[in-house]
Formats: C-alpha cells, structure tokens, sequence
C-alpha cells in the first residue's frame, strides 16, 4: 500500500529541525527500501523549509502511522501537524527513476484537496515534468480526497496547472526538492 506523508513544520521550529536532522536522516534511512519519494518544502524565500513529503509503500494504514507519528521532527514538537493519506502511485516510479533527474529545474508539492467526485486520476496528458503524482485517499482506498503531485516547472502556477483548477476545494503549491543525505 502506497502511502502520502506531509509533516507541516510549526513555525519558528528551524532551529529544532537543525538539530535533529542527523536524527531524522537515520530514521529515513530505515525506510529506504520502501521510498518513492521524499524532500522537504520551502517558503517563498526558497530557503526556509516548511514542512517534510515522504511517499512510501507499507504494509498498512498501521505502519503508515507509526512511521508518520515515530519521526523524530514530529516526535519533538517541530512539525505543527501531519497529512497522511492512502496514496497509488499512478506514474508507477520513484523519484530517483524520474527522467529529469534529480536536481534540474523547479521543483513542487501541488495538494488538490477533495471535494468529491474524483477529479485527475489519469496522468494528465504532458507528464513529462511530473515526479510522482497520484490520488489521496481514504484509509480503506475506497473514497477519493484529493491528488498529490510532485511538478518540475518554472514556476508555482505552472505547476498547479497540472490539476483541474474547478475540482478541487483548495489547492496547495509548496516549493519543493529532492530529499535526502547530501
């Protein structure tokens, strides 16, 4: 079961974060095998992180959330809160198999969240600048609550154009990059 993982840093948490990015690095690190993607988010200064994705494959809704609520930022009080959600990873890829590599270009979290019916479960017809993309979902995969995409574009509002603008409630765009040990 593929899972979507979004800890929301609580403001003024930047120095917490530093000091435990070791920490959270080695926690990640348990869960390499079982990433799709990963990297944090920014501000709109492109250099304050905002908040931690992680898409994974689990065995279950239970391991999805003893490895949201068992992270170290999380566990200490630096993210504010957590969006976790059922996920299918309609690209059928990880990050790392993205064509585009791992660092060229701008990069975004796009969120459409609900309200129902479904909207975007195809891939949309110009793919080639998404890194993982696929619909959120209810716990038991039945109900349909938003997309998530990962968008290499020049700018945030070309990347939200990959979602329909008229289905969704509320739309996220968050700067975003390739994650892990540097």
């Amino acid at each position: 079961m593929e899972f979507f993982c979004y800890h929301r840093d609580r403001p003024g948490s930047l120095p917490l974060r530093s000091e435990l990015l070791e920490r959270h690095w080695s926690y990640m690190d348990q869960y390499a095998a079982e990433m799709i993607a990963r990297g944090p988010t920014f501000a709109d200064d492109g250099e304050t992180p905002t908040g931690s994705v992680h898409i994974l494959d689990l065995p279950d809704p239970a391991a999805a959330r003893a490895f949201a609520f068992d992270e170290p930022n999380y566990q200490a009080g630096a993210y504010r809160d957590v969006l976790l959600r059922r996920w299918h990873n309609v690209l059928g890829r990880t990050m790392w198999d993205f064509p585009g590599g791992p660092t060229t270009g701008n990069r975004y979290l796009v969120l459409g969240l609900g309200p129902a019916p479904a909207a975007d479960l195809d891939t949309p017809p110009d793919s080639n600048d998404l890194i993982a993309y696929g619909p959120l979902l209810s716990d038991d995969g039945s109900a349909w609550l938003g997309t998530a995409a990962l968008v290499r574009a020049p700018d945030g509002e070309t990347a939200r154009g990959v979602l329909t603008r008229e289905r969704y409630a509320e739309v996220e765009v968050h700067a975003w990059e390739s994650g892990g040990r540097r």
